[in-house]
Order: C-alpha cells, then sequence, then structure tokens
C-alpha cells in the first residue's frame, strides 16, 4: 500500500511539471513495434550488458559471513519472543538488531500480541550463494516455525533483521 501510494505521487508530481498543450490533439500514428533491450540503468544502457549477471552480487559467502547471520538471527528471535516486556523495552533492545525499515514497521508493535515466547530448536540458515546481502534463518518455536530475514549492505558492515515471518504450510514448500 505505501509504495503504491508513493509510486502515485511520483506520477501526480511528474504530471504536474509536463508542459501543457493549447494545440489541438494531432492524429495518432500508426505504431510499429521495435524490439530494444528493456532498462532500468541511467543513459538507457542496459543493466547486464551481455545478458548475463555476474557470478555475485559483491559479497562471497564465508563461514565467517554464516556464522555472524546465525548469531544475529537466534539473537533477534530471543530479543523478539518476548510477549512479556513492555513495548517499550522490546523495541528499544530488539531495534538494535533491525534494519531501518524494520524499525518503522515493527515500533508499534505490542509485544503481548506476539504467539512465540521461546525458540525450540537451533536456526536453519538459508543462503543463496549469489547473493550475500541477505539470507534467512528459520527457528522451530512454541508457535510454529519462525522465518527471520536478514539483510547486509557490505560484507564489512553487521547483518540486521528485516523481517520476522511466522510460516505457515504453505510457505513451507
Amino acid at each position: 500500500m505505501k509504495r503504491a501510494l508513493t509510486a502515485l505521487a511520483a506520477l501526480l508530481v511528474c504530471t504536474a511539471c509536463a508542459p501543457v498543450s493549447t494545440s489541438t490533439p494531432a492524429e495518432p500514428s500508426p505504431t510499429t513495434s521495435t524490439a530494444s533491450p528493456a532498462t532500468l540503468s541511467a543513459g538507457g544502457k542496459p543493466q547486464a550488458p551481455g545478458g548475463t549477471a555476474p557470478a555475485t552480487r559483491g559479497i562471497a559467502w564465508d563461514e565467517a559471513s554464516k556464522t555472524a547471520a546465525l548469531e544475529t538471527a537466534t539473537k533477534a528471535m530471543t530479543l523478539y519472543a518476548r510477549p512479556t516486556v513492555t513495548d517499550k523495552q522490546w523495541i528499544q533492545e530488539l531495534g538494535q538488531l533491525l534494519t531501518a525499515q524494520a524499525t518503522a514497521d515493527y515500533q508499534y508493535v505490542d509485544p503481548a500480541n506476539i504467539p512465540v515466547t521461546r525458540i525450540t530448536g537451533t536456526g536453519q540458515l538459508t543462503i543463496d550463494e549469489n547473493n550475500g546481502f541477505g539470507c534467512h534463518v528459520v527457528f522451530p518455536t512454541d508457535a510454529g516455525d519462525y522465518d527471520v530475514q536478514l539483510l547486509r549492505s557490505a560484507a564489512d558492515k553487521p547483518w540486521q533483521v528485516n523481517r520476522f515471518t511466522p510460516r505457515t504450510e504453505q510457505s513451507k514448500d
């Protein structure tokens, strides 16, 4: 919803600045289609010249990265699963491990509404070898499995939690 409103606002701003024509519209000319590569890059250049993406996106996975991701996710899930603390204490402590977006998303959560009270096993790390910027850790809890999404902006930056998601039977596929 927030993205749709942002896109609508951007569209309105762009159209407000467009020149207004006072002449009568010309007859539309027949359209011809020519194949051209789609691009979102500045200057009309393709994002992946030659049509191939790089093997990795800047950060290679190593054991230290995997260990740090699992440790961050475990600490975050432990701080998340505390429905008996005050909302202020909950977000202050958990917020240190969250992305800016996650902090904004979770700042008004009442921890009393979170069904998880404890982790019941070790988290299982899921990575994409081609993307060292993000991963998931799934934890068994007393309220079912929870998926913790982690992100980082560079190899030397800490992992941060972007989302806590209860896993349903459909999302386990």
